[in-house]
């Protein structure tokens, strides 16, 4: 590495060390900006990490970045920061989450998912290239994305149950 790319990436590890403690979100949008690469940004152990069959890690913040890219294709507006405000909220990121106790589930259809869909929302608003199972962390994202789109211009929109 030359001297003068020296300076740069110090100061873009400290930005990013910086932004992650505001949140991971915030870090990984602004490694474009700074010049970083998720490589020089990344922690050691995420290499290993696990991918969809997309690439995109298997876990919350890489359903969400997948849900976004099909989003985008799609035309369905939505922010990551809004996406993962209401699946704090819905499901605290489990994607297995059911609501057994709601008045859903009292007339036979409970919440289910990462964004709590019950099966007719997400049967009507199911975006198609993605799983039909209510379950999958994707097509559950991407659904109720749609959904709040349709009915309140977007999950961005969204502050509470819906």
């Amino acid at each position: 590495m030359s001297a003068a790319a020296q300076p740069r990436r110090a100061r873009a590890k400290r930005i990013v060390r910086t932004l992650a403690v505001t949140g991971t979100g915030a870090a990984v949008l602004a490694l474009p900006f700074i010049g970083a690469t998720s490589a020089s940004a990344a922690p050691a152990t995420a290499s290993a990490a696990v991918k969809t069959p997309a690439g995109y890690a298997n876990n919350l913040d890489g359903w969400i970045r997948e849900s976004l890219a099909i989003m985008a294709q799609k035309g369905i507006p939505g922010t990551y920061n809004g996406i993962h405000r209401n699946v704090m909220r819905e499901s605290s990121g489990n994607p297995l989450a059911i609501n057994n106790w709601d008045i859903n589930a009292v007339n036979g259809t409970p919440s289910k998912g990462l964004l709590q869909v019950i099966d007719p929302t997400f049967t009507a608003y199911h975006v198609a290239g993605t799983s039909l199972d209510p379950y999958d962390p994707v097509a559950n994202i991407t659904a109720a994305c749609n959904y709040a789109w349709h009915r309140y211009g977007s999950i961005d929109n969204v502050n509470g149950p819906y």
